[in-house]
């Protein structure tokens, strides 16, 4: 089992720009398939970007080209590089992980979640 730890979330200007990590326990961190989530106030979680065990990364739509998100398997460390953040990007930002399932979309495909992060965008 991984516990994640998520920092790095904040209040920043539109336009500006944050950096997420999401720390992992153990020594298989490897082996994990990574998700980013956020959850606004009043809405569902929602999908942001995933990366797989080798870096591959898939995004949802209204952040492609804004946020990048990488990994440091020496750290055992997952980033979101978020940039040209906009007020809507505001929420509670939420790393997932998985084992066996890979690059996926869908929140129940993560079995393991950190605590979140809030990130509040200023207009």
């Amino acid at each position: 089992q991984v516990q994640l730890v998520e920092s790095g979330g904040g209040l920043v200007q539109a336009g500006g720009s944050l950096r997420l990590s999401c720390a992992a326990s153990g020594r298989t961190f490897s082996r994990y398939y990574m998700g980013w989530f956020r959850q606004a106030p009043g809405k569902e979680r929602e999908f942001v970007a995933a990366i797989s065990r080798s870096g591959t990364a898939d995004y949802t739509d209204s952040v492609k080209d804004r946020f990048t998100t990488s990994r440091d398997n020496a750290q055992n460390t997952v980033y979101l590089q978020m940039n040209s953040l906009k007020p809507e990007d505001t929420a509670v930002y939420y790393c997932a992980a998985n084992t066996a399932v890979g690059i996926s979309k869908f929140s129940g495909a993560y079995p393991y979640w950190g605590q979140g992060t809030q990130v509040t965008v200023s207009s």
